[in-house]
């Protein structure tokens, strides 16, 4: 306040002749009678804040004159009743994360206040790792000064640099009661926090609960961050967890296991095995980790949590599995669920030894396991076979572990079922394999192995489309999606892994019908759904399908796009790759007249005429026939349709002998092309003749939809083709109204977005058009910086974008 603002109060308090109470009152009057604004600001208000003070300047602000704005500085919340203010709208709050710096503002602060001349990366990797946190920022540019690499000292920054420490040490840890302090050392072996783990972690606090003392943590700004906005689950900050762990280890290191051990024991309870293994590792105890793993092997397999299995694998020594034969086994799995076959032979080796000669001191936690052991190991050598090539040895093994499989154990049966249908698969025998995998399918849901049934549907309906049973395909896909959501409401999980699949299989089938609006509704409730609904081919055939829909809609760009990130999130999952993207993204190329990038494809992928065909690259082949007959149409050169005919031909009579319908019907439009490209009407009619009326009957229109519009005019001409003609044109005559609606309507009409942006990823894009950068919209959602890139990506690729300033502006356009 200026000078001689208050002079009668100022007075009175010093003069000690009243209670404060009456410093108030006079206050109050005294400003009351001025005219100008005035301004009272009691920095470091935490040092004063006794039950007397808040008393009392709870009166002030109850009573003050309109004119007075009061500027509290402090580093806790203030005992004040900061909530009715809130409610009246007369407070203006600034906290953490409003005075954190942005990545500009960092860059700023550090080379042009500091002048440390960082790279664009190492102040990025610096905000990153400070949080934006303006004192460990400044700490940072002390401990930089005159470092010659300061990209390694960057990279390396963390809680243990002696400037953290010491400030971190001074001001905040040794300024706490010892109680608390206590507290904030046991919990640092914590990545996230709640009230009853700090409870069974660190037990209470001067008689309060944890949920009570981390609230008061909170309230004094101690560095807490919470994960969610009930305020149930919180974090330290980066650099401050970093601190208090390292005062850990030097003052009780002998503490730390048995703090592991506690938070083991609560997530044990909790159900939360991940975390119990963690703590488990963590704490040193490799027996009970090794525990917690055997017995929770099954659930994690029926909820395909392999990549879960895979990450242990490198923390359980050699010699704990050499007594643990069926932990031993369990890992084996989950690298080879994983797609990792290195040293695995010698893995299966070293179980069966054990089983020939077990040790004395072997350990097994789950006797059902071990009774199915010796069955599990042939499947696994079944499935090594598989990857390398072994057919034979494949159904070899695969018999082996049938044989020792008991009558009860429908697990092994549906495996090596479904390894006898791979094996049918890729020779091309289509109907053996799809026996198989019906097998395998009741076997998996005989023992409620619902995600793995929703694998194999996956592989059903794969099998009966290109089988043409389009009926079958859509009742599988159907039925598979009612088993997981009553699964999901029996397991009380948001969703079961396989759902986001089974949406994709009934797009698949629709499209295939033409019916392009009900292909695009599953389309975007799959992306809906997000990839980790999704089993580990899920991504990639998303955006094969996505691709397939944005062509349809004139969006090039977008398409090639998609088909290019499905290439890199490329998943086998141990099923033959009959559908190579880069041949479906040769096929997009050809389509639109880019013939040099197709051929280019062509010499990578080895396709040529004078191929021996297997159905592995029947796919390619009848692509390299679709790249002749393009370059036929360019020059004009009889050569290259006439080489391609008679591909086609032998295409088709493979296909034809292994029931594979799909490629019959393809072939068979494709060779009606040539014969009329080469004025052989007749002949171009006797192709389309048996294979329209097989369409036909199945109300298969996709074939015909996606080939050369002379095919219209052709099947016209065939004997009652007149008919399923008037389909194939009315189909698109929808395709193209759907594409025409997704290009002009809005978010309220759904058909903008093939696949709509989730309410999170909306929260994104409305940020991304602010000023704010990664690490700032990452703080503003409370969540972490990945986790903002991938939601970044995913809208990028929903609205067929590739940079912030293009989604803005696609946003805008749709009225997001």
């Amino acid at each position: 306040m200026s000078s001689g603002s208050a002079a009668t109060a100022l007075s009175v308090l010093e003069s000690a002749g009243g209670t404060l109470t009456d410093v108030i009152g006079i206050l109050v009057n005294e400003l009351s009678v001025r005219a100008e604004d005035v301004t009272m600001v009691l920095d470091d208000y935490h040092l004063a804040d006794t039950p007397e003070v808040s008393e009392t300047v709870a009166l002030l602000l109850e009573h003050r004159p309109p004119q007075l704005r009061l500027v509290l500085g402090t580093r806790a919340d203030p005992a004040l009743p900061l909530s009715r203010l809130r409610a009246r709208g007369e407070l203006v709050e600034l906290r953490a994360a409003d005075l954190r710096f942005t990545l500009d503002e960092a860059g700023d602060y550090l080379n042009e206040v500091h002048d440390l001349g960082l790279t664009t990366s190492d102040v990025e990797t610096l905000e990153t790792r400070t949080e934006g946190w303006v004192a460990a920022l400044q700490l940072a540019a002390v401990s930089l000064r005159g470092r010659d690499d300061s990209s390694g000292f960057i990279a390396s920054f963390a809680g243990d640099d002696r400037f953290v420490v010491d400030f971190l040490a001074d001001e905040v840890l040794d300024q706490q009661p010892g109680p608390l302090r206590r507290f904030l050392l046991d919990t640092s072996v914590l990545d996230r926090l709640s009230g009853p783990l700090c409870d069974a972690v660190a037990g209470p606090v001067d008689g309060m609960a944890g949920g009570a003392v981390l609230e008061l943590l909170e309230r004094r700004n101690l560095l807490l961050v919470p994960l969610d906005d009930h305020r149930r689950w919180y974090r330290y900050h980066h650099l401050f967890a970093d601190v208090l762990h390292a005062r850990l280890l030097a003052e009780r290191p002998g503490d730390i296991p048995v703090l592991h051990g506690r938070a083991t024991g609560w997530y044990e309870q909790a159900g939360d095995v991940e975390a119990a293994v963690r703590h488990a590792f963590a704490a040193g105890d490799v027996d009970r980790a090794a525990d917690l793993i055997e017995v929770a092997t099954p659930d994690l397999r029926r909820r395909r949590a392999e990549r879960l299995l895979r990450s242990w694998v490198p923390a359980v020594p050699s010699e704990v599995l050499a007594r643990r034969p069926v932990l031993a086994s369990n890992l084996a799995g989950g690298l080879m669920a994983s797609n990792v076959f290195d040293g695995v032979s010698e893995r299966l080796d070293a179980i069966e030894a054990t089983l020939a000669s077990p040790p004395i001191d072997m350990v097994v936690r789950d006797e059902a396991e071990w009774r199915r052991l010796p069955a599990v190991v042939a499947t696994h050598r079944s499935g090594l076979a598989l990857v390398s090539g072994d057919l034979e040895a494949t159904l070899q093994q695969a018999d082996v572990a049938l044989e020792r499989a008991g009558a009860s154990d429908q697990l092994t049966v549906a495996s090596a079922s479904a390894l006898k249908g791979l094996a049918s698969w890729t020779v091309g025998d289509l109907v053996a394999a799809l026996d198989s995998y019906r097998a395998a399918a009741r076997g998996l849901a005989a023992v409620d192995y619902v995600a793995d049934v929703l694998a194999c549907t996956v592989t059903v309906v794969d099998l009966e489309l290109a089988l043409g049973h389009l009926d079958a395909a859509q009742r599988a896909a159907q039925d598979a999606l009612d088993l997981a959501d009553a699964a999901q409401d029996r397991l009380q999980v948001d969703v079961v892994r396989g759902t986001a699949d089974m949406r994709l299989a009934l797009a698949r089938v629709a499209w295939e019908r033409g019916e392009s609006d009900e292909a695009a509704d599953h389309l975007r409730a799959a992306g809906d759904l997000g990839d980790d609904a999704g089993l580990p081919q899920h991504p990639y055939r998303w955006r094969v399908a996505m691709a397939t829909l944005r062509e349809s809609g004139g969006e090039h760009e977008a398409a090639d796009a998609l088909l290019v990130e499905a290439e890199r999130l490329f998943n086998s999952d141990f099923l033959p790759n009959v559908r190579p993207v880069p041949a479906v993204r040769a096929r997009l190329q050809i389509r639109h007249g880019d013939l040099a990038a197709a051929r280019q494809w062509a010499a990578k992928a080895g396709v040529a005429l004078q191929d021996d065909l297997s159905y592995l690259r029947e796919y390619e082949n009848v692509t390299f026939a679709l790249l002749l007959m393009a370059e036929h149409e360019e020059t004009g050169d009889s050569a290259m349709l006439g080489a391609a005919a008679a591909l086609l031909s032998r295409l088709r009579d493979s296909a034809a002998a292994g029931s594979r319908t799909a490629t019959v019907v393809e072939t068979s439009i494709l060779l009606a092309l040539a014969a009329d490209a080469a004025g052989h009407d007749e002949k171009a009619l006797s192709w389309l003749t048996d294979v329209s009326a097989l369409a036909h009957a199945v109300g298969w229109v996709r074939p015909f939809l996606d080939a050369d519009p002379r095919i219209q005019g052709l099947l016209a001409l065939t004997p009652g083709g007149s008919a399923f003609a008037d389909s194939v044109a009315a189909a698109s005559r929808d395709a193209v109204t759907v594409a025409a609606r997704g290009a002009s309507e809005g978010p309220g009409g759904g058909a903008a977005l093939v696949a709509p942006l989730s309410a999170r990823e909306l929260d994104v894009l409305r940020l991304l058009g602010s000023d704010l950068d990664g690490p700032a919209i990452a703080r503003h959602l409370n969540v972490s910086l990945p986790t903002v890139r991938t939601h970044t990506q995913r809208i990028y690729m929903k609205l067929g974008v590739n940079n912030r300033r293009a989604a803005v502006r696609r946003a805008h356009q749709l009225r997001l």
